[in-house]
This record gives structure tokens, sequence and C-alpha cells, in this order.
């Protein structure tokens, strides 16, 4: 684990970034501007080896959910994980893929949800057209 020192870095080099941002794809956009975020707050940035792995425990903290829901995304294969002795590890590497699809899947729910307006506006039309 390596943690990148950001606090030097200025206000003006970041909104740069979030410019060159706004025009990258969106898996880059979302990196991006994470990043951007998170040295505009202050917080640290940490590159972390894909390959270690993690307790149950230190996943569920991470993804900012209790133990137990996270016992049953494991149980349910959702998590990749792997058990030394009786306990269970989750490599860096499978723990951060399910957080990128966790991450689209809300993108993408948040997508119909805002086009849910426009598809209901669009039927109404429709209807009354059709009267």
């Amino acid at each position: 684990m390596k943690t990148l020192e950001t606090s030097n870095i200025p206000v003006d080099q970041l909104d740069e970034l979030d410019q060159f941002a706004a025009t990258a794809g969106p898996e880059l956009r979302d990196v991006l501007m994470s990043l951007s975020r998170c040295v505009r707050e202050g917080d640290e940035v940490v590159v972390i080896d894909g390959s270690k792995t993690v307790t149950p425990s230190q996943a569920a903290e991470r993804l900012g959910m209790s133990r137990t829901h996270l016992y049953k995304l494991l149980d349910r294969g959702e998590i990749v994980f792997h058990r030394v002795g009786r306990d269970r590890r989750i490599r860096v590497h499978d723990l951060l893929q399910f957080e990128e699809q966790r991450q689209r899947d809300r993108r993408e729910l948040a997508e119909r949800f805002a086009h849910q307006r426009q598809t209901a506006a669009a039927a109404t039309d429709e209807i009354a057209d059709l009267l």
C-alpha cells in the first residue's frame, strides 16, 4: 500500500483535471472525478496491490456495508473469495471489480430514473394522440 502526496496540488490544476475528465469516457471520467474530489476534500489517495487479500470485516468497511450483508454477498457468489482454513479472504482485485460493477449498476439505474419522466411523458402524448 502506497499513499500519494496530494496536498500541494493547486486548485487550478484540479480544475484542468475536471475539464479533461468531462471529455473522457464514463469509466475514466468516474475515476478522475473521484480522484479530483478526494484531493479537494483533503482525503488520502492510496495505491493498493490488487493481489493482496482482506478479511470480510475489512471488505465490509471498505464497501460501507455491514458484515452480515457482505457475508450474504459472499454466499451468493457476488464477490469472489477463497478460504484460509475456516476463514474467508477476498482479493483486493476481486473487491474492486465488485465495487466497479456496483457503481455501473447504480449509474445505469440513475440514468433509467432520469429518463423515466421523459418516457412517461412520451407515453402520455402517444395515448393522447390515439384518443
